[in-house]
């Protein structure tokens, strides 16, 4: 026998038997049978061996599954590897890059939690000689080509596209180099990545360059791309809005009160609540006083061949204002109902005044405004002629630095103290100004309503002498009066909803409608604790509203109802 080169494979026990076994085959087929003591043909051998690697090379290239096959998943106690299913060509493209780009091909899907330890198992292979490198894969008996091969070892080239194995442990001489194998798959583990990232695939947390858009960069401050807040621009608002429902207000007044011969006339103010807590009323030619403590009723006075056309009750104490149709202005003490004084002119009706201290302010139909101060035996200080028509509102504020006046001639009117001049003229209103209330809140803030034409209620800045705000409300302004103890205005209307409205400053959203008169509610008034608001119309009724809740107690006012020893107990 010649001396044979040894063959390209294994030389196990095993392989040289099964060979032997395929020789004595091979030679019974072809007729060629030989006792194994005669003499073996050299050409005849080399041929039957070639004729068999041959046989066995293209087993080999059959493919067993396919390369899309799903792996089977396998449920137990413990991990058993498989090995049949596997894809080299796939397992080849979910190794980590060496070298990954910036921006990641939106192809790459996402690797399942199942084949992280196959990710994990997985180590790049040296490409230079991938013509040469072979991988030893032994092949489970199920799945040999022919039965005769138990457990036989043979070698498969890794550039072969057709195998499905599992690759084994490669020898570390033919692994890439340390430095460039990752430790760690490229997964998104333990990292923030916001969803809106994920989608656009991005691989970087922090942009390198300032996000821009197809028109240039992003130049909106509420943008997500600039808030250091996770909770984005419009939860934020909705979060600080009012979510809370609005303040419950009784639709129904807790009391209703008859007001005989209660006039009909906008242009009149004859309702007006003091800070004694009683009620003045100006019905026809008499003065009545409410007292809402004790609920009785007492006649102030009697004008005997005159008509009340305007009530106002000085600040702090007892004593009253009445002005007549006459153009008379007299002063009453309404604890001894006793008149201390008449100052005289006007020559036509009074329907406005307003108390400054000692100072008592009043509007005439004759189109003047005197100022009167009630220590001196002068009938007036200062005369302010400005107007064209009736004056029908006055209003001094808070710090008395300001008198707001409103006419028939569809202006508002700032004048600065006593100044004869006026520091504004307004004349956006196109109908009669008699609503006007200064906020208790802020200074230099002014609310004012318009008539029948206008309909609207608007807001000043009196040091600015500017309008910041205005409403269409719908129907006639006759009053507003502002809330004590919160950013809110009350405002009553006439034609043609008759309704007392209670809004809230600055949005102008409406709190409460509040129905029940059936004419014009040309008069308002609010309880000294501002818990409480009144209103008269033309139907000879005074209804009493319960608009406010009880302010919180900061010492002072906080009830509205304390003793003269709790107020004389606050240092002043």
């Amino acid at each position: 026998m010649e001396d044979r080169p040894p063959l390209d494979g294994p030389t196990h026990s095993d392989t040289h038997a099964s060979v032997t076994r395929k020789r004595s085959e091979l030679t019974t087929t072809n007729g060629h049978h030989r006792s194994e003591s005669g003499p073996v043909d050299p050409a005849a051998l080399t041929e039957a061996l070639n004729h068999v690697e041959h046989g066995v090379r293209s087993r080999e290239r059959t493919p067993v599954g396919s390369p899309s096959r799903k792996r089977q998943r396998i449920y137990g106690d413990r991990f058993i590897p498989q090995r049949e299913g596997r894809d080299l060509h796939a397992a080849f493209n979910l190794l980590p890059d060496l070298n990954p780009p910036t921006t990641p091909s939106r192809s790459k899907k996402r690797i399942p939690h199942g084949e992280l330890h196959f990710q994990r198992s997985m180590t790049p292979i040296c490409y230079r000689d991938e013509r040469k490198l072979t991988v030893p894969q032994p092949t489970p008996p199920d799945l040999s080509p022919d039965t005769a091969f138990p457990s036989s070892t043979h070698s498969t080239t890794v550039n072969d596209p057709s195998r499905s194995r599992t690759p084994p442990n490669i020898p570390s001489s033919v692994l890439a180099p340390a430095s460039l194998t990752p430790s760690t798959p490229h997964k998104n583990i333990l990292t923030y990545k916001s969803p809106q990232h994920l989608r656009n695939g991005s691989a970087h947390l922090t942009p390198s360059r300032t996000p821009q858009s197809r028109h240039g960069p992003n130049m909106n401050p509420h943008s997500d791309l600039y808030s250091p807040s996770p909770v984005n621009y419009q939860s934020q608002q909705h979060l600080l809005g009012q979510n809370r429902p609005p303040r419950a207000i009784a639709k129904v007044p807790f009391k209703v009160l008859d007001a005989p011969e209660l006039a009909d006339d906008f242009y009149l103010n004859l309702v007006d609540w003091g800070s004694s807590n009683i009620l003045g009323v100006g019905l026809r030619s008499c003065v009545f006083m409410w007292n809402s403590a004790s609920g009785r009723v007492n006649k102030l006075c009697d004008l005997q061949d005159d008509t009340v056309t305007s009530v106002s009750w000085i600040q702090r104490g007892s004593h009253i204002a009445i002005g007549t149709n006459k153009g008379l202005v007299q002063i009453w003490d309404a604890e001894r109902c006793r008149r201390l004084r008449t100052m005289t002119g006007h020559s036509a009706r009074v329907g406005a005044l307003a108390w400054n201290d000692h100072i008592l302010t009043s509007g005439s139909r004759d189109r003047l405004i005197y100022h009167r101060d009630v220590r001196q035996p002068d009938p007036w200080l200062r005369k302010l002629t400005g107007h064209r028509q009736e004056v029908c509102g006055l209003r001094w504020n808070g710090e008395a630095t300001q008198l707001a006046s409103g006419g028939n001639d569809n202006k508002l009117m700032i004048w600065d103290r006593l100044e004869g001049q006026p520091k504004f003229k307004f004349t956006d209103h196109t109908a009669a100004v008699k609503a006007i209330a200064w906020s208790p809140h802020q200074s230099n803030v002014l609310a004012s309503g318009g008539g029948t034409a206008d309909r609207r209620i608007r807001f000043w800045d009196t040091k600015e002498g500017k309008c910041t705000k205005d409403i269409d409300t719908g129907s006639q302004v006759c009053n507003l009066v502002w809330s004590q103890n919160s950013n809110e205005l009350v405002s009553t209307h006439g034609f043609s909803q008759n309704q007392v409205v209670v809004w809230k400053v600055p949005s102008m959203t409406q709190v409460a409608s509040l129905t029940g008169h059936t004419y014009r509610v040309l008069y308002l008034a609010m309880s000294p604790d501002g818990q409480t608001i009144v209103t008269g119309a033309g139907d000879e009724t005074l209804r009493f509203w319960k608009a406010f809740n009880k302010p919180p107690r900061n010492g002072i006012g906080g009830d509205g109802g304390e003793s003269r020893m709790e107020q004389m107990s606050i240092i002043r």
